[in-house]
């Protein structure tokens, strides 16, 4: 990624509504859908500047990779232990056979060869693990944000099933989220194709408009996975060994 994107996510991952309301909505999907045991050990990778691990830490022992040395150190302070920086496809030095669940939360996208990361993400799960994926969703909305995110594609449905399914995998809880503001999202980028203004900035809106969107998008923590939502943002799924 850009370094204006690991700063800007340094800046407002705290307060941005897609952050706060995020893992309010990833942690409820993991408490209800992911059966973890109460000692699991969990992997996130791609963590970024380390804003999912303390929602992810309650449900277990938590270790992290994050390839960007700055947003590395901030990552570390917030686990309160080195967080490691081994690359995908390949995740070398790390352990095969430890995860009871690896999260890779907007990260997929950014691999070019996406099954062999998630092949290889496989080969760290314990027997029973799962491997927590969020991707952006439709091409066709592809932006500017994804140029400077550095995004090799955004998955359709079909697309993100095809490389679980090569990865040895199979996908559960499949769907969509982010759905409820997703009108909104596609308007503003169609609008911004049109008028030739296809900006990349994602700070967050005005204080009112932030937290009606993070109220808006909260209330789907009640709803994914338990219902079939409509067309969203972004693809969710738990992944799991075949056989």
């Amino acid at each position: 990624m850009d370094r204006i994107v690991y700063d800007r996510m340094a800046e407002h991952d705290s307060t941005h509504w897609w952050y706060t309301a995020r893992r309010d909505v990833l942690h409820d999907y993991i408490a209800r859908e992911a059966a973890l045991p109460k000692d699991a050990r969990i992997l996130e990778i791609g963590c970024g500047t380390g804003h999912n691990l303390p929602m992810l830490q309650q449900f277990g022992e938590v270790d992290a990779i994050e390839i960007d040395p700055a947003a590395r150190a901030i990552a570390s302070a917030r686990l309160g232990k080195p967080v490691g920086d081994a690359p995908l496809p390949a995740l070398p030095g790390i352990t095969r056979g430890a995860y009871d669940m690896i999260a890779v939360l907007d990260v997929v996208e950014h691999i070019d060869d996406d099954v062999a990361a998630l092949r290889a993400m496989k080969d760290c799960l314990k027997p029973g693990g799962k491997i927590l994926i969020a991707v952006p969703a439709h091409q066709w909305m592809w932006s500017a944000h994804d140029v400077v995110n550095h995004h090799h594609r955004r998955y359709s449905k079909a697309t993100l099933k095809a490389a679980i399914d090569a990865a040895g995998l199979s996908p559960t809880k499949f769907g969509y989220f982010n759905s409820l503001l997703f009108p909104l999202a596609a308007a503003s980028r169609i609008a911004g194709r049109l008028r030739g203004k296809d900006d990349s900035d994602d700070s967050p809106p005005p204080g009112p408009v932030n937290k009606l969107f993070e109220a808006i998008f909260r209330v789907e923590r009640h709803l994914v996975g338990r219902v079939p939502m409509p067309m969203g943002v972004s693809i969710l799924t738990l992944a799991v060994p075949k056989g």
